[in-house]
This record gives C-alpha cells, structure tokens and sequence, in this order.
C-alpha cells in the first residue's frame, strides 16, 4: 500500500469538548457537543454554516443521505431521546423545539442512550443504551424493537452490516461483540474479548479489554479498540467476490461470520485506550488512542497460513486535541475531535499532502 500522509491544516475551538463527529454529505461535516449544541462546518472554509442549540449532552449524530446541495436530515441522541432534525431550513441555529420527531429511548432516568447507526437504505436507526441495551427503530412506522439480548455493561457502539436487511453488531464494556438479526430478535453469533487469548501487551496495562469504539468497513470487516490498547478485527464477513485470493476465489458469502474466531486477530496497537475509529477504504483503518496517536493501517493477508493481518502505514500525534473522543476520514481530510487541555472544545483537521507533481 502506498503511504499517504496528511499534514496538520487547522484547530477548531469550541467552548465545551467535542463528543461525537459525523460526515455529512455537500461537503459537511457535524460536530457534536457536551453543552447540547451540534455545529455543522463546510469542509473547504472549516468555517460553521449551521447549528443546533439547547439540547441535552449530544453522544452521537447519524447524517441521512441526500442530494448534494442540501444539509439533509440528521438524527441527535441527547441524554434518553433521540431526535431527527430537517436540516435543510433557512433557519441557522435550531432549537431543540425544531426537532420533528422526539423518540424516548429510555424507560429508565440514570440510562443514557450513547450511539446512533443509520442503515444504507436510511430505513433503519439502531441504538444502544448505558444499561446494556441494544435496540432498532423502522423509521417508516416508528417502531422500536428491542433485542432479547442485551450487554451485561454498557453498550457503547452499534453498527449494522452492509448488505444485510436484518444484521447489526454491538459491542461494549463487558467486553462482548454480538451479532443480532434485528427482525427476529435472536443472537446469531458472539464472542467474548474477555475470554479469549489475547496477545501480550506492548506496556502494562491495568485495563480490561472495555470495547470502546468500532467501525464496519463496506466490504463487512469489523474492527473494534479496547480499553487496553489493543484492536481486534473480525474478517470472517469480508466479501471479496470474485477476487483471487491465494490459490481459491472467495465467494460471497451466504451468512455474515464475522465473529468467526479462526478469521479474526487481534494486535496490540497504542499505549492507552482506542477510543476512535474509521475505516478510510475497504481494508484501510485509522485508529485514535486517548492522548491523541492517530495510525493508518493496512490489514493485509491471508499469508501463507491464510491469515490476515494488521500493519501500522503511518502515524502522528494531535497538536491540540488533549484527550480524543472521535474521528472521521472525508474527501481528503481527517477530523479528531475531543477536548484541550484546559477542557474546552477542540477539532483537529488535517488534510492529504499532494503527491510530487500535483498541481
């Protein structure tokens, strides 16, 4: 793989900490707050063109698709609600009053709902709560359907899996990844991080390994970072149809194993926790520790013993984002958000350098 580097381009202040990022399409990107507020920013000028006020603490953002030209419709997840906003307004800043449709998500007061994931057709919103829960919204009846299963600890990330109807993966700090069918309700698949052999930490770490954070690829491979500075990637659903691999052609496949323990590995990627995140190609990861160590990796393989593996391309640390809670690869650029060290509001963007030659 060809290294790409990107050089650091701007810092972006906000008066709270930044706790979510989401690519928006026309050439935007959201950010969302602990003061309740979202700011949307054109990527070109890093300059805010919109915002929502006056909500809750924002833990997620999912951006529907829509035609290029308009902000498009998001959905928010602040405290126990979440809350779908038409964009596309004259209004600049927004109110929570705005919104037009309000879902509680919540039956308990102390749960809090942490991320939101919009399937590829817009017709599906998964969540997942504080207390375990994971659950989905049909967006067409405004139904909500909870699994029978839920995390024995917080659920922190939700994500569904391409080109399957009915699939969503969790993931959270009881260390459990699982595979649901979202109609039947059922656990198709699982695996426990806490139980399996994992390899020897670079540094001691008093951590378990708390999953934190995950990212779907489009081709169906997950990554997710744990507490203890290690990623772990399941490979088991990757579809390469038609493409050589080794001496066999990977067919698609007719169940999504991407739990499957003999096509997963796990490496050892950052002293810290990896709190962030995203895949910038079908087999091309970002990953974020905390304190801000930002690497680009190729997940290559299989090798001769037909497995994969992970091998670091390129890394750098943020220069102004202290502690990092999320980030987004668009055209071009990369986006940390997180907080200074005063605990303000930071976003880092960092953009592609030109190759020799480019104009």
């Amino acid at each position: 793989m060809e290294e790409i580097p990107y050089t650091y381009r701007q810092t972006l202040k906000t008066p709270a900490p930044i706790s979510c990022l989401a690519k928006g399409s026309s050439n935007h990107f959201f950010a969302g707050s602990d003061d309740g507020s979202v700011r949307v920013y054109n990527q070109e000028t890093l300059k805010v063109v919109k915002a929502i006020r006056g909500l809750g603490e924002v833990s997620s953002v999912a951006c529907m698709s829509h035609y290029t030209g308009s902000f498009g419709d998001v959905w928010v997840s602040s405290n126990r609600h979440a809350l779908h906003f038409a964009m596309g307004t004259e209004k600049m800043i927004l109110a929570k009053t705005d919104a037009t449709l309000t879902l509680k998500l919540c039956a308990d007061d102390d749960d809090v709902l942490n991320e939101l994931s919009l399937n590829q057709k817009n017709s599906q919103l998964a969540f997942c709560l504080d207390s375990g829960t994971v659950g989905v919204i049909d967006l067409s009846t405004k139904q909500i359907t909870r699994m029978k299963t839920s995390h024995d600890n917080i659920c922190a990330t939700v994500k569904f899996i391409p080109d399957r109807p009915s699939e969503l993966v969790s993931s959270g700090y009881d260390s459990r990844l699982l595979h649901h069918d979202f109609h039947q309700r059922t656990v198709l698949s699982r695996f426990d991080l806490g139980t399996s052999p994992l390899p020897q930490s670079s540094g001691v770490s008093m951590s378990p390994p708390f999953i934190l954070s995950s990212a779907m690829s489009p081709s169906g491979i997950l990554a997710v970072g744990t507490a203890d500075g290690r990623v772990w990637v399941g490979a088991g659903g990757e579809k390469i149809s038609g493409v050589s691999s080794g001496t066999s052609v990977k067919k698609k496949r007719r169940k999504w194993e991407g739990l499957k323990q003999d096509e997963a590995f796990t490496a050892d990627v950052g002293h810290g926790p990896i709190v962030a995140l995203t895949f910038i190609g079908p087999r091309t990861l970002f990953t974020s520790t905390l304190m801000g160590k930002v690497t680009l990796h190729e997940i290559g393989g299989p090798t001769a013993d037909g497995k994969l593996d992970i091998s670091p391309k390129w890394t750098k640390a943020t220069a102004d984002v202290n502690k990092v809670n999320a980030i987004i690869a668009t055209e071009g650029l990369i986006i940390i958000g997180g907080l200074s060290e005063s605990g303000g509001g930071m976003i880092e963007v960092w953009e592609k350098e030109s190759k020799s030659g480019d104009v």
